[in-house]
């Protein structure tokens, strides 16, 4: 008797990516796609209805981010393994990936029979985790910013003045502009728009 196939869901917003890689897991014998999303905000309802072991997720989607979406899951469907899939080796999203809940970090142009394997791996229990993105996050170092400095940062992408965030977060201005001052001084940026750079480029937005 041949055990049932290992049900994936796969989160990607490119189609033309998402049904690449939906078709060369379907080549594996032990592996069925059985649904598909293109927005981080489908995830958790889509892992529901499906019934699915692990769930592949990107990192950039709209709705919500793969490292957001791993979250919900963790807490929403306990037992689901979740895989982050990433064209960014950003070595801040492994770290919040992994504290996310996911189980398997890897780059997207990892061979197909790669993939196939770390779904393998991760189903009984192991992590796995791309070398090089590992090595890159342990020479990085953690976070230095705050939750609330990493909330202030995002809201500032967009060029808001300081009178425009305090009123988007419910803060005053002073203490916008201390989370902004503090958070350029830890990232040694010049101004708030370099800062923003840095910590998207290391993946700690």
């Amino acid at each position: 008797m041949t055990s049932a196939p290992i049900r994936i869901l796969l989160a990607e917003d490119q189609s033309m990516v998402r049904e690449a890689l939906a078709a060369l897991l379907g080549l594996e014998p032990d592996i069925e796609v059985v649904a598909q999303v293109a927005r981080g905000d489908q995830v958790l309802a889509a892992a529901k209805a499906h019934d699915v072991n692990v769930a592949l997720l990107d990192i950039e989607m709209p709705g919500l981010t793969g490292i957001e979406a791993a979250a919900l899951l963790r807490d929403g469907v306990p037992g689901l393994k979740i895989v982050i899939l990433t064209t960014f080796g950003r070595p801040g999203y492994l770290r919040g990936a992994m504290e996310a809940g996911a189980s398997a970090f890897l780059v997207k142009d990892a061979p197909a029979a790669q993939l196939a394997e770390a779904v393998r791996k991760v189903l009984a229990g192991d992590r796995v985790i791309d070398p090089t993105l590992a090595a890159a996050a342990l020479a990085e170092g953690a976070n230095p910013l705050t939750d609330r400095e990493r909330e202030v940062l995002r809201a500032a992408e967009d060029g808001a003045t300081n009178a425009e965030l305090a009123g988007r977060l419910h803060l005053s201005q002073g203490t916008v502009r201390n989370y902004l001052s503090t958070a350029i001084q830890k990232l040694a940026a010049r101004n708030r728009q370099e800062a923003v750079s840095i910590a998207r480029t290391k993946g700690w937005l």
